[in-house]
């Protein structure tokens, strides 16, 4: 039976869809004006991709596919059997790979289930007749990536396959209504078809993902996604900084991410950031501009001149002098949506920033600052089309906010950008930009914590256990991929169980970020409870030994008198097709979504959301996080927050806390990043959503940065994210694994409890006996002190506390 609470979320889910898919070419053919016969092909037509795999992976009661879909919508498909015929070429191809991940699995000495993480099997090529004899006709292209491999520049991954080339040309020549669907949670390489007159970015939508489709096909739904990472051919990204280094990866790139490289070398996109289309037309004006103090505010009357109804989004672009310091040549300020305009209806959207908030980061001085110059205020249909809307100016350098250099130093200078701005002012209206000289704020680090419950009457090795996860002596497999949770099953985990006698909870963590990650069943009999499957990710699963399937997925036998439980929970779009809709009220509704889930199976924190910036388009994990620009990041992170914290109690955790942009040796690899780099891209989002949203929690990453864990650093995990930004939540780490299920021989041997209980992390997660071990030995030998395990436990308790009022 269908719980209320899955149907309302449906719906709920249902009417935004639409928004997160980007509609990147049209001639006008669609949408159809009825469901009627239809030719399907691609991979994504059956084998539809509701989302990357990995800990993001969610156990929904069902999922919708693209066949499904079109049936239900009324339209009948004219050629059934394409699909099965395909089936077999995938079947061959996934044995072979199998057979290859095994291989793997013994050349480099590591465990199999790891080996299969994220590794994605290339499309396989095929040869199957074409049926020309429909009305319309769709061609689906899926990708899929994951947690713990990178994606390739190679045909079946970011480049299209040979027949899937062959097939959309052919179909596009013969069929008016012939329109191409993208369902990957990044970008593909569409040059070889960019004579296709409709393409669809249809994105990873979650369970509702085949009824997207359909609506958008009929009409019902008006696609209004834009996107928010630039797609181009993977050469052309220029390849200034490395990735996918085993060891050492060097962001020489410095601040010239995504778009804001593109702008720097004068380059054009196949489709830039900011891009998309939609069925009907829209006119935009300024209405008023106005400055106070630094902080602007410019609203534009936004009108539907189309024939249809729908959405549009308002970009907003600053354009600041490049100084001294070398600057990009714009960058996003602000954004809006307007409400569902019927034809000829008008809306006035006002969008505001502050321009501190868009302060330069002088290394050499420690400082952020404004430099003087003409602040150009820019309207955008997207980065690459941009028109002047008015002028700021600054008569003197002024600095914003003192600091200190806390992240080393890379043994790099960071690119420099070849391209200045170059905007017609003339004739536009200027403002006066008046800053105070005496408004520059100087942080002051290492302050006492004050207000944090008090832990005196507890023993060193009590206060020791509130610093790591509830841990069994098992550890292993289910603790590496997000299930070691005592309390509810398929949750990622806990903290510590053993003090409750001292009158001191625990809460319980699940994953994320494309919904919540629990079992979808298990069984409770007098042996006690015994989970039924939705342990291991499907994608990771299907890869595995079938020996291996059957042993990790086996069903408990139900005795009598066991009570059967049911945990089934709601797939949400991806990270990237949330923040492709540019909505932040359709972010917050996802938030809202998932903190009624908490509530139902009383979870306390949810992994997510997870921020990192887009920073190569091959990172595995890029489908979870939002864009290649830090606003929009901070922006929907922050709606997300604020719709799960709604719900009393119930807390998100930030992820992953920071420069966490690949996934090749990710336990053990080194972000090696300039401290202006961190500040203006990396950690600008985190920034954003904490100042707006203050999270309950918020998890580093694997890697390293200049050479020191995230962990590790109390730089990172106190002075700037406490002392800087005011952050009051816990800090955990990321799941750490020790022993052979880690990298083999890294360079970097991973983190040590003492060592990130000493930086200021309270949390050593999912936690084990060494790791506890490690704290009380690093107490007695003066590593830690007992002050700082308690300020650390500290922030855990009094979200304990929390939960319990």
């Amino acid at each position: 039976m269908v719980n209320p609470y899955e149907d309302s979320h449906i719906q709920q889910l249902r009417a935004y869809l639409p928004e997160c898919c980007v509609l990147l070419k049209s001639d006008g053919a669609f949408p159809l004006k009825e469901a009627g016969s239809i030719a399907c092909f691609g991979g994504g037509v059956r084998n539809t991709i509701k989302g990357g795999t990995g800990s993001g992976e969610v156990n929904s009661r069902y999922f919708i596919n693209v066949e499904e879909a079109l049936k239900s919508a009324g339209f009948t498909i004219t050629n059934p059997e394409w699909p099965e015929l395909f089936a077999g070429y995938v079947k061959k191809a996934k044995e072979a790979f199998r057979q290859e991940l095994k291989a793997k699995a013994k050349r480099e000495k590591t465990n199999v289930i790891l080996a299969s993480m994220g590794s994605v099997m290339m499309e396989p090529d095929y040869d199957i007749p074409l049926d020309t004899s429909a009305e319309a006709a769709i061609y689906v292209v899926s990708r899929i990536s994951g947690e713990g491999n990178d994606r390739h520049d190679q045909k079946g991954d970011y480049q299209l396959t040979d027949s899937e080339v062959r097939d959309i040309r052919a179909l596009n020549e013969h069929y008016e209504h012939f329109l191409l669907v993208i369902n990957s949670g990044g970008p593909v390489d569409l040059t070889p078809v960019l004579e296709v007159r409709n393409i669809l970015l249809l994105s990873q939508l979650g369970v509702e993902t085949g009824h997207a489709l359909a609506d958008i096909l009929l009409g019902k739904g008006n696609p209004s996604g834009r996107l928010t990472t630039s797609w181009a051919v993977y050469k052309e990204y220029g390849g200034i900084g490395e990735f996918a280094e085993k060891d050492d990866t060097r962001y020489k790139e410095g601040i010239y991410v995504g778009y804001r490289y593109f702008d720097a070398v004068g380059q054009k996109t196949l489709f830039p950031f900011g891009y998309g289309l939609s069925y009907t037309t829209f006119e935009k004006a300024v209405s008023s501009i106005e400055e106070k103090a630094g902080a602007f505010e410019v609203t534009v009357s936004v009108k539907n001149t189309g024939a249809v109804a729908g959405k549009e989004t308002v970009q907003l672009y600053l354009s600041c002098p490049r100084g001294a310091l070398d600057k990009e040549v714009k960058s996003l300020a602000a954004f809006g949506k307007t409400s569902l305009l019927q034809p000829g209806e008008s809306e006035e959207i006002t969008l505001t920033f502050s321009l501190t908030a868009f302060a330069s980061y002088d290394t050499a001085n420690a400082q952020y600052i404004l430099e003087k110059g003409d602040y150009i205020l820019l309207l955008g249909e997207n980065s690459e089309e941009v028109t002047p809307i008015g002028v700021g100016q600054l008569e003197k350098t002024m600095v914003v906010r003192k600091v200190k250099n806390l992240f080393g130093q890379p043994d790099f200078e960071d690119y420099i950008g070849g391209a200045a701005a170059s905007f017609d002012v003339s004739g536009l209206p200027i403002l006066p930009i008046y800053l105070s000289e005496d408004s520059a704020e100087e942080v002051s680090y290492d302050k006492p914590r004050g207000d944090l419950p008090d832990f005196s009457s507890l023993t060193d090795e009590e206060v020791a256990l509130l610093n790591v996860g509830n841990f069994s002596e098992k550890g292993g497999i289910m603790s590496v991929i997000g299930s070691a949770s005592s309390t509810i099953p398929g949750a990622a985990g806990d903290s510590t169980h053993r003090l409750e006698g001292k009158g001191i909870g625990h809460i319980v963590m699940a994953d994320g970020p494309a919904g919540l990650r629990v079992a979808r069943e298990y069984v409770v009999d007098d042996k006690g409870i015994h989970v039924s499957g939705g342990m291991l990710p499907e994608s990771m699963l299907e890869m595995l030994p079938k020996l291996l399937q059957w042993l990790v997925n086996r069903k408990p036998k139900v005795r009598k008198g066991a009570q059967v439980v049911q945990q089934y929970t709601t797939a949400i779009p991806i990270g990237t097709a949330v923040a492709q809709s540019w909505n932040t009220e359709f972010a917050r509704v996802c938030g809202d979504i998932v903190g009624t889930e908490m509530d139902v199976f009383g979870v306390d924190l949810w992994l997510a959301p997870a921020l990192n910036i887009h920073r190569n388009v091959l990172c595995g994990r890029n489908f979870e996080y939002f864009s290649e620009d830090p606003l929009i990041s901070g922006k929907m992170a922050a709606a997300i927050t604020a719709g799960v914290q709604a719900h009393k109690g119930r807390g998100v955790t930030l992820k992953h806390f920071a420069a966490n942009n690949q996934e090749t040796n990710r336990y053990a690899n080194n972000s090696v990043v300039s401290e202006r780099a961190l500040r203006e891209i990396y950690l600008k989002g985190f920034a954003i959503c904490i100042q707006e949203s203050q999270p309950a929690a918020l998890m580093t990453s694997y890697n390293l940065i200049n050479g020191v864990h995230t962990s590790e650093s109390r730089a990172l995990t106190t002075n700037y994210l406490r002392d800087e930004l005011g952050f009051d939540g816990i800090v955990m780490t990321d799941w750490v694994i020790g022993g052979d299920l880690l990298t083999k021989n890294p360079k970097y041997p991973g983190p040590k409890a003492d060592l990130v209980a000493k930086a200021g992390c309270s949390l050593f997660m999912p936690g084990s006996k060494n790791d506890y071990t490690q704290i009380v030995e690093g107490l007695k030998s003066g590593t830690v002190s007992r002050a700082q395990l308690e300020e650390n436990a500290g922030w855990l308790v009094r979200r304990i506390q929390a939960k319990q009022e």
